[in-house]
């Protein structure tokens, strides 16, 4: 018994440690928060932060909630849930998340969300959730004891009976020492001690290497589903690709400084993407960005102000047509871009037609590896998007992808998931609202940690780092995972399917019988830890020192 509660402590710890990589996020939260009240910023501390409170973000320092900015601008390195190592730009009406590191600027935000209900702790307590729910392997071991107990309670009894009743009967003598020693071994050897935790210490550990990889499996599931995927379901925007516009080509009549530096003053006024891809590319290349006057946007068509006192347009080329500016010189050029999957953007003064600028979403760094990787490992990716054909064949084309589905509705996304899976197993990896039906039908749902909050909601696995690559990690964990809590469970039964007939016999002392029962719980252990020692010493070391998660029960009681 004493092993049993050591047994159980030592797995406590391992628990602890398999969210130790994602609860680590918690410190990136600061203790205080400057709270604007009135005419007054007070400092508080980052329980007393209500959600409505206006926070006061100063220059190098960390956001410390979720929220929305009201006033103020800055750039804000978020690397932590992005993975991207360039700063975000965010002004007015943009969304912060508590732990990013704010830039230059000082940004004034409203508090979205404060406790449970932020990002952090809501990373925490899907990995809590991932350990609450079991994959079909421990339903089967769960099947397995609710007989397995019984049986052993009935053969301990029947044990005795034999060598005092049944030994009376065949030899006229009873072995009274003979029947106490088996009905006390059958019952220290078929404790169920190792077959309860062979499975969920494998799977546990598991968890802790997914958190390390930035990877988080919200359900038990998805350990037994993802390593039997055949198909790998991609969407392309934001998830393929990196999801946001980029200057590809510039084209110009006369000097292509001026030309984006001009289009960069008019368009940095605007919310649209393409607005901040032009500002973002004039910024880099180090251009002066002049000042606007009399801004004006016309929906779907383009954007107009004056820069030095002359109005310049950017937008659709009807759009400048329609303003008198002829921008026939470039036609083809525009229409050769247009086919190439790129969004154009045309740029006159007055009634001088200046040149075109194009955009395009670049493919992911490490897409081209990671679809390779899933070829490699026995999956065939699929690409399916609402994008055009071209633009879906090019990026498919880049990435190494044969199966190519384009200009699909939500809705047609989740009826191809249904195909595909009448021929196996379907993983599907998204980041949007429009993704979200097809990641609640495929089998195992994987979504990007920058995606919506639909889609992760929706999803079995998120990827918090971004990394597309992390999704083949993810299967190979799930693999090894399944693996090591088949061995777990085989070596549980294998202690006690030999054990407890040779305990039967009575030849077996009861305190060998203790010490074979610590010896298959230590080789179970051993086998689950192989290979990461330090799983179980950081968890030792870890203990008083962790940040206290709330769960939802506990939230709502707050």
């Amino acid at each position: 018994m004493n092993y049993h509660i050591f047994s159980e402590w030592l797995s406590l710890l391992v628990k602890t440690r398999s969210s130790q990589a994602v609860k680590r996020l918690l410190d990136l939260q600061p203790d205080t928060a400057l709270v604007v009240r009135g005419e007054r910023e007070i400092e508080v501390g980052i329980e007393e932060v209500r959600v409505g409170d206006l926070v006061r973000v100063r220059p190098g320092g960390r956001v410390p909630v979720d929220g929305r900015v009201m006033a103020g601008h800055s750039a804000v390195d978020e690397s932590f849930v992005t993975g991207e190592p360039m700063p975000v730009e965010k002004t007015e009406g943009d969304a912060v998340i508590g732990g990013s590191i704010n830039g230059l600027g000082t940004v004034l935000i409203r508090v979205t969300a404060v406790g449970a209900e932020t990002f952090l702790q809501q990373v925490v307590r899907h990995v809590e959730d991932a350990r609450a729910l079991k994959p079909g392997i421990l339903h089967l071991v769960d099947r397995i004891l609710r007989v397995y107990a019984p049986a052993v309670l009935i053969l301990s009894p029947l044990s005795f009976i034999w060598w005092t009743a049944g030994m009376w009967w065949l030899t006229g003598q009873p072995d009274l020492e003979r029947a106490v020693f088996a009905a006390l071994s059958v019952l220290v050897m078929g404790y169920p001690c190792a077959v309860g935790i062979a499975a969920p210490l494998s799977i546990v550990r598991g968890a802790g290497e997914a958190a390390d990889q930035g990877i988080l499996m919200r359900t038990g599931e998805a350990f037994q589903a993802l390593r039997l995927v055949r198909y790998m379901v991609l969407d392309k925007t934001g998830t393929l690709t990196v999801g946001r516009p980029v200057l590809k080509e510039i084209v110009a009549l006369r000097n292509a400084d001026e030309l984006v530096a001009l289009a960069a003053a008019v368009e940095g006024s605007s919310e649209h993407p393409l607005g901040r891809a032009m500002l973002d590319a004039a910024l880099d290349r180090g251009y002066r960005v002049p000042a606007v006057e009399d801004f004006e946007a016309v929906a779907g068509r383009g954007v107009s102000a004056r820069v030095d006192g002359r109005r310049v347009l950017v937008g659709r080329a009807a759009y400048l047509q329609e303003n008198g500016i002829d921008v026939s010189t470039l036609r083809q050029r525009i229409g050769e871009l247009e086919a190439a999957g790129q969004t154009v953007v045309v740029i006159g003064r007055e009634r001088e037609f200046l040149g075109a600028v194009s955009f395009g979403d670049d493919l992911r760094e490490d897409a081209v590896a990671a679809v390779a990787a899933m070829k490699a490992a026995g999956v065939v990716p699929v690409l399916v998007t609402g994008d055009n054909e071209g633009a879906a064949r090019r990026a498919a084309l880049a990435a190494g992808i044969e199966e190519v589905h384009a200009g699909v509705l939500p809705g047609e996304k989740a009826e191809i998931v249904r195909r595909l899976q009448q021929q196996g197993r379907v993983a599907m990896v998204g980041d949007g609202i429009n993704d979200a039906p097809a990641l609640m039908q495929a089998d195992v749902g994987i979504a990007m940690g920058t995606g919506t909050d639909i889609a992760i909601e929706s999803a079995d696995v998120v990827i918090v780092g971004n990394r597309l690559r992390a999704v083949v990690t993810a299967r190979e964990i799930s693999r090894w995972s399944y693996r090591k809590t088949k061995q777990n469970v085989v070596l549980a039964f294998l202690f006690n399917g030999l054990g407890i007939p040779a305990a039967a016999t009575g030849l077996v002392y009861p305190v060998w019988a203790i010490a074979a029962m610590a010896a298959s719980v230590t080789s179970i252990f051993v086998n689950a830890l192989w290979g990461r020692p330090s799983l179980f010493f950081d968890a030792v070391l870890s203990v008083g020192h962790t940040s206290a998660v709330p769960t939802a029960a506990e939230s709502s009681h707050s």
